[in-house]
């Protein structure tokens, strides 16, 4: 995210603070600008394509055509997943395993699991 001050556009990360379960220990998540600004292109575009193909539906558009749509944005969500788990694995996992904080690993295991299905 971007704020701006006196005409100046001024970058800051982005933070935000849960408690994980067990632990009482708040763990900070830092997303640098650039790292939020890729993963929400990918969501808009994403968001966009589903919206042409609700077009295609609503028009009657051939099946096979539909099905081939659906699966460019099922490709474009597992990909903007893998830029999450990335980041993930670079920032908090790294901080987890620094301050034995294990339970956050049993989450990311979880959290991976159900992104696979």
């Amino acid at each position: 995210m971007a704020h701006t001050h006196g005409g100046e556009v001024q970058p800051h990360e982005h933070t935000h603070e849960h408690t994980h379960e067990g632990s009482g220990a708040p763990h900070r998540h830092v997303h640098t600008p650039e790292e939020n600004k890729a993963v929400l292109n990918r969501l808009s575009r994403a968001i966009g394509h589903l919206e042409s193909i609700r077009k295609m539906v609503e028009d009657g558009r051939d099946c096979s055509e539909v099905l081939i749509q659906l699966s460019a944005v099922k490709s474009a969500l597992n990909n903007t997943g893998k830029v999450i788990l990335k980041n993930h694995l670079e920032h908090c996992l790294v901080e987890a395993v620094q301050t034995n904080q294990w339970e956050m690993i049993d989450e990311l295991t979880e959290a991976i699991d159900r992104f696979i299905k």
